[in-house]
Parts: structure tokens; C-alpha cells; sequence
């Protein structure tokens, strides 16, 4: 069983448009400020619906309706963060904030998405400031105790998760944090309390018999472990790691043959995790069976040696054939129009033609004619861009789609592929605040690569 915390929780919706404060507002703009209030309302009822997609776009017509509305950002940075887009949630918080720096609730979500992106030290302060605003919301705790662990600060997150579960006593994933916090300070004791305290509240719980049982065997009970063990895996049979710790309670008590079945268990659900293989080579050594056990003891080392490896070698960022999928997706804005007197719209068209046959150099020069006739076509330059990019000339699209979003800062299609190939490039941060700012404009694919590559 992998010892993890729980999700921070999320945060719910703004119910409440402060009509009467909010919107207050001279009297000639009164109808202006209804038609805001109905695109507000109407993002809260998709949101409670979960189309946070169609949320976005509400809440984003409210602010441009009325840019003065804490509400409205406030649930755009919800929208965003169900969407998995923190970073483009944190700017929505910021300037919810700004506009009412005494909204505990915001200062909370913001600190919920800074923790998404393992920004803990941010998020501290941020869950801080929320709990001087709202000192009785046990939440602000929860999370500011979960920042604290990301970061080993193991004694404050303990007092953090004793003042949660002293406001709210049977808060379960308090209490799991607690003990597992306890466990971190090498109090085993008193982790067994709360670790039963969650298995009274939830019997079908099952990480909270395997963390007793791990409890259980720092403590050398290892019939009562191997008892929690048992509970843990009639639960849950396929977690490896209670199958390791029952395989190490066995081998403590000497029961080899019972705990190389545990250990073969734990191997057939993970195959790379060097512990398993330890575990079983050891118990091979004691009865005898060498050869096995060199060969688990070579397989642990090689498998630790890898994991290091992995880590350095293989971040998740978007690779060449991956950004080459997810551009393709991106169609280009060839529509009919009326064909000016320099013809810039039949070079446009002649050139994506061309692209489509294979031919991409003479289709880069129809459209670097098009832009000389017409140094304002925002479309040429992206559709450049494209051309460029599908080449390998990285940087020469970022430069197209640089000058297609100055000529249309709506631009969403281009904001999504500048996203992609700058994260590409190692720019992660402002490749996700680009497409951030694509979902935002309404092109929808790109909550799918936030989803994926910014989190």
C-alpha cells in the first residue's frame, strides 16, 4: 500500500451574485448588468451540472459584460481548475482577489491549485491567509497540512490535522493524514489510534487496515499485522504493497515458504518495485535456494538503478511525434471571401492546397505571398505556422503564430499551437498559460493536453 495523502477537496461553487453590491453600477448600464447576471447564472447552473467547458464561456461573457465582479472570476478559476487548468485558475483567483482581498474561499482555491502544481510553499501562505479570514473552516487546515507534508514539515502538519479533526472529529481523511503523518515522526503508537479510528467510521475502508498493519510491524506486531494485512487485501486484492509488508511480517516470523508467496504476489502486480524482489531473495537465501535468490538480488539492484534513471531521462514532456498528433488536429480558417483587388485570399488557398498535395515549399511561398499583399492576414500567418511547424522549424512557427495572435488576440487556434510546440521546446510554464488561454477563447481541445501535460 502506497502511504499517499487525499486529494485536497474541492472547493464549491459561488452560489451568491451580489446583485445589489456587486453590480452596483450607474443607472444607464442597468440592463447591461442584468444580461451579466444571466450569463452568471447560467455558468453556475452548468457548473453544478458539470459542463465546466460551457461554464467557462458564461462566466467569461459575465466579466466582459461587468470586469468589476469578484463572483464572476472566482467561478471561471473553479471552471478552470475542474478543467485541470490551474495556472489559467490562479490568474482568475488573483484578480477575484483583488477585487475583495477579504474572500476567504478564494484565497483557499487558489492555494488548492498552486498545491496542483507543487507549488507548496505559495500554497501555504495562501491557505494561511484563508484561515485568518475563516478560522473555523476545517479545510483551510486539511490542505495547509497537506502542503506542510509535500514540504516534510511533518510537526506542523500534525498540529494542522489535530485542529481539522478538533473542529470537525470525524473528518476520515484528517484522521488517515494524522496517522500517516504519525508514521512520518516515528510514532507508531499513536498512529494506531487514528488509523482505527478511520476503520470504526469507514469498515470498508482498506488503506486503514493496511496502514495499521504497516504500523503493526514497526512495532514488531507481527500477528497483528499480518491479521490488518489480511483485512486490507480481503479488500483490496491488488495492492502490492500490503502483499510485501504480509510477506515481511511472514519472514519475521520465520514462515519463508508463506512469505515467498506474498512476495510473488506483490512482483505479479508490480514488476518493478526492487523491495519485492529484496523481500523474496531474501527468504530464497534461507531455504537454501541461492541461485533464485541471486537472481532476485540482481533484479533489485537492476530495477533500482533504473527508477533513477527513469527519473532524469523521462519527464512526460510533449515529444516531436506527439506534438505533431496534437497539431494536426488544428484546422485551418479557410473560408470564402470576397477576393480583394491584391488577391492575397487566392494565394491563401492556393497555398493550403499545396500543402495538402505534399508540396510544403511552394505552399510556404504562396502563403509569404499572401502576407506581402496583405501584411494584416492573421490566417496566413497561422496557417505559415502550421506548415512551419509540421517542417521541424519549431521557432519559425512560434513566430507566425506570435504575429497571427498581435493581428487577432481571439485568436484561439493559435494560442493552442503555440502552446504545444513552446512546451515542446522546455517551456512548459508558458506553454500551459497558452493553452490556458486557448480554452479560454473557446477552443476546447486544448483542456485535453492541459489535462495531460500540465498537471
Amino acid at each position: 500500500m502506497k502511504h499517499v495523502f487525499q486529494p485536497l477537496a474541492r472547493v464549491s461553487f459561488r452560489l451568491l451574485f451580489c446583485t445589489g453590491v456587486c453590480l452596483s453600477v450607474l443607472p444607464e448600464t442597468v440592463n447591461a448588468q442584468q444580461t451579466a447576471a444571466d450569463y452568471f447564472e447560467s455558468g453556475i447552473t452548468k457548473s453544478k451540472a458539470n459542463d465546466f467547458t460551457g461554464a467557462l464561456q458564461a462566466f467569461s461573457m459575465a466579466i466582459t459584460m461587468n470586469p468589476d465582479n469578484a463572483a464572476s472570476y472566482y467561478n471561471r478559476g473553479l471552471a478552470k481548475a475542474n478543467l485541470k487548468d490551474h495556472r489559467g485558475a490562479i490568474l482568475d483567483y488573483d484578480k477575484a482577489i483583488d477585487l475583495n482581498p477579504k474572500d476567504a474561499l478564494a484565497f483557499l482555491s487558489r492555494g488548492v491549485s498552486k498545491s496542483k502544481q507543487d507549488d507548496h510553499r505559495a500554497a501555504l501562505l495562501d491557505y494561511s491567509r484563508a484561515i485568518e479570514l475563516n478560522p473555523n473552516d476545517p479545510q483551510g487546515y486539511y490542505n495547509r497540512g497537506i502542503s506542510r507534508s509535500y514540504l516534510e514539515q511533518y510537526r506542523g502538519a500534525l498540529q494542522d490535522f489535530s485542529k481539522t479533526i478538533e473542529l470537525d472529529p470525524s473528518n476520515i481523511n484528517a484522521l488517515f493524514a494524522r496517522g500517516i503523518t504519525k508514521q512520518k515522526l516515528d510514532d507508531y503508537p499513536g498512529s494506531l489510534a487514528d488509523f482505527t479510528k478511520v476503520a470504526e467510521l469507514n469498515p470498508k475502508r482498506a488503506q486503514a487496515y493496511a496502514a495499521r498493519g504497516m504500523s503493526r510491524v514497526k512495532l514488531n506486531d507481527f500477528t497483528g499485522a499480518i491479521q490488518d494485512l489480511n483485512k486490507a487485501l480481503e479488500l483490496n486484492s491488488n495492492d502490492a504493497e500490503s502483499f510485501y509488508f504480509r510477506g515481511f511480517a511472514h519472514s519475521k516470523q520465520e514462515d519463508y515458504k508463506t512469505a515467498i508467496a506474498d512476495f510473488d504476489r506483490a512482483v505479479a502486480i508490480d514488476n518493478s518495485n526492487y523491495k519485492f524482489y529484496y523481500g523474496r531473495g531474501f527468504c530464497h537465501s534461507k531455504l537454501g535456494d541461492q541461485k533464485s535468490a541471486l537472481t532476485d538480488f540482481n533484479k533489485a539492484i537492476e530495477f533500482n538503478n533504473a527508477n533513477a534513471d527513469s527519473k532524469v531521462y523521462y519527464s512526460g514532456k510533449i515529444t516531436r511525434p506527439i506534438l505533431d498528433n496534437l497539431r494536426n488536429i488544428v484546422q485551418e480558417r479557410n473560408k470564402i471571401n470576397d477576393l480583394s483587388p491584391e488577391r492575397s485570399e487566392a494565394y491563401f488557398s492556393r497555398g493550403i492546397t499545396r500543402s495538402k498535395q505534399g508540396d510544403p515549399k511552394n505552399a510556404i511561398l504562396d502563403l509569404n505571398k499572401a502576407i506581402e499583399l496583405n501584411p494584416t492576414y492573421a490566417e496566413a500567418y497561422f496557417t505559415r505556422g502550421l506548415i512551419k511547424s509540421q517542417q521541424g522549424d519549431q521557432k519559425g512557427a512560434i513566430l507566425d503564430c506570435n504575429s497571427a495572435i498581435k493581428l487577432n488576440p481571439r485568436y484561439g487556434e493559435a494560442f493552442y499551437v503555440r502552446g504545444i510546440i513552446r512546451h515542446t521546446l522546455g517551456d512548459e510554464n508558458g506553454g500551459c498559460f497558452d493553452l490556458s488561454k486557448a480554452g479560454e477563447l473557446g477552443y476546447t481541445p486544448a483542456y485535453k493536453v492541459i489535462s495531460e501535460y500540465c498537471n
